[in-house]
């Protein structure tokens, strides 16, 4: 997304962008990069801003907060995808769940660490009273090791990112989008629905974000630096050729806008927030 969009914005600033990688600590040594450069203008912040900025802040002991970051814009979404190996005996959800709790340690799962699948199926495991330690959890570090295993058999189940997981679909039976809509990609009921029976429902947490940031001493400092960058990447996500590009490389490009953006986040940290003691069990 960030090296697609480079080119392009850069086109429309009329200014070179160069693209540097910082990786590690979940996002938080970039988050501190982009803090320590002046808020001028000439840094921005690309990332997977859900679930990781939030979860530096709530789990990462980060010195920073969500209040030090101003969105120019979300625009690539993704939401979980709950799916069984093919080979398994779980064909619908609520089987799944039985299964979990009538046969303590024998299932096991697979999620990315301290993300929205993470927090997903500890809280579907306390709404419907199953004891945590039932499930075989197996947390990862990284999205293509979690699908190795499900992919191999080595898990039963996994819940993580859909789009991610196109390139497994053959191996997988999708049993539950965590959404509020169904998939058009996925032949599986939300969560809701896959647990209708029960008489329970679940809060749809979000799944990943991505889009741009900068430094709220920008925004602060230099409104008018602010609403150029804000317009560079709204007009550049209108033209036909740029939706057309990234539509080809399967990269959303969703304009939300400042206002939603920064809306958004807030509503994932305070989600985040809610039920982060799930994650300490």
């Amino acid at each position: 997304m960030t090296r697609t969009m480079s080119s392009f914005v850069g086109d429309k600033l009329e200014q070179p962008i160069k693209v540097i990688n910082k990786k590690g600590a979940g996002t938080q040594i970039a988050a501190n990069y982009v803090l320590k450069r002046p808020g001028d203008g000439y840094t921005v912040f690309a990332s997977t801003f859900a679930p990781y900025l939030s979860n530096t802040i709530l789990k990462g002991k980060a010195s920073y907060s969500m209040k030090d970051f101003s969105f120019l814009n979300l625009q690539w979404f993704d939401f979980e995808l709950i799916a069984s190996n093919k080979d398994s005996q779980y064909k619908d959800l609520l089987s799944l769940l039985t299964a979990i709790k009538e046969k303590p340690k024998k299932v096991k799962a697979a999620v990315m660490q301290g993300g929205a699948g993470h927090i997903t199926i500890k809280l579907l495991l306390e709404k419907f009273k199953i004891p945590q330690e039932n499930l075989n959890l197996v947390t990862f570090n990284s999205g293509g090791k979690a699908r190795s295993a499900v992919a191999g058999g080595q898990v039963d189940f996994i819940i993580i990112s859909a789009q991610g997981s196109e390139g497994i679909r053959e191996y997988l039976t999708p049993l539950a989008v965590v959404k509020d809509e169904p998939s058009e990609r996925w032949n599986a009921p939300t969560v809701n629905e896959a647990i209708k029976k029960s008489g329970i429902t679940m809060p749809v947490i979000r799944g990943s974000m991505r889009g741009f940031a900068v430094s709220s001493k920008l925004k602060e400092k230099h409104p008018d630096r602010f609403e150029k960058l804000v317009n560079a990447f709204r007009d550049t996500l209108a033209q036909k050729g740029v939706q057309k590009t990234l539509k080809a490389n399967n990269i959303g490009g969703d304009w939300t806008g400042p206002e939603k953006a920064n809306q958004l986040m807030r509503q994932n940290f305070k989600m985040f927030n809610k039920y982060k003691y799930l994650l300490n069990k």
